[in-house]
């Protein structure tokens, strides 16, 4: 049965009382919440029935399909404030772990090979299993000071670290240094095969881009940057 209602009167016209429905002037804060969106529905579907032309009234498929556009909207606001709250307690827990690397090591990408007191500590990752992997130490100008060939090496994160050594047997003086690494497999170069850089976690520090690992040999990183925690 169709639902019917007489027009409002006293020169307010349907669409202008329509518009006065929608009309949002509260509180901005409520109008974002799901109770203000409900109640944003309900009065404009009030409203609608009040002024409906009597003639020509609303059938009950129209109030079923605003009723279900209610619902529709209010699901969307409730899984919205849902993910926005997964998202502050997924900060906060990243924050917590971070702030537990201060004072480790870590390894991330980059071919910087830090040597103190003729010692230094760096890795690879390797995409894939390789037959051989050669590692190559150059010194500020570029020349290859020692190589290092290790074979049938898995996939993964590998750490190292340098006696600092040289080819020539002298020791390696204190200072910056580059690693350069390459494998091999079936007789053919190996992709995914890449130098990892080592340094210690100092401080963290959190804002609007995330939670950030400052670690003064590397830079800032993110958690997603941390290769491996030595």
């Amino acid at each position: 049965m169709a639902i019917t209602n007489t027009p409002v009167t006293g020169g307010s016209s349907p669409t202008q009382a329509l518009l006065n429905a929608v009309n949002t002037r509260g509180s901005t804060d409520s109008s974002k919440s799901v109770t203000a969106d409900q109640d944003k529905f309900m009065t404009l579907l009030i409203t609608q029935l009040k002024n409906q032309d009597p003639l020509n009234p609303l059938d009950n498929a129209q109030v079923t399909s605003q009723l279900a556009q209610l619902q529709t909207v209010t699901g969307i606001n409730k899984l919205n404030e849902t993910i926005e709250s997964l998202k502050k307690d997924y900060a906060n827990s990243a924050s917590l772990q971070a702030t537990n690397l201060i004072n480790h090591g870590v390894l991330a990408a980059g071919k910087n090979l830090q040597v103190a007191s003729g010692k230094g500590l760096f890795g690879v990752e390797l995409k894939n299993a390789v037959d051989t992997l050669q590692i190559d130490i150059k010194n500020a100008a570029g020349k290859v000071v020692h190589t290092q060939t290790l074979q049938a090496v898995d996939a993964g994160v590998l750490p190292l670290g340098w006696d600092g050594k040289m080819d020539d047997g002298t020791t390696a003086p204190d200072g910056m240094y580059t690693v350069a690494v390459s494998g091999m497999l079936g007789g053919k170069t190996a992709e995914g095969v890449q130098p990892l850089t080592f340094g210690t976690v100092a401080s963290v520090s959190t804002g609007a881009g995330g939670t950030k690992l400052n670690v003064p040999a590397i830079g800032q990183l993110t958690m997603d940057d941390i290769k491996q925690v030595l």
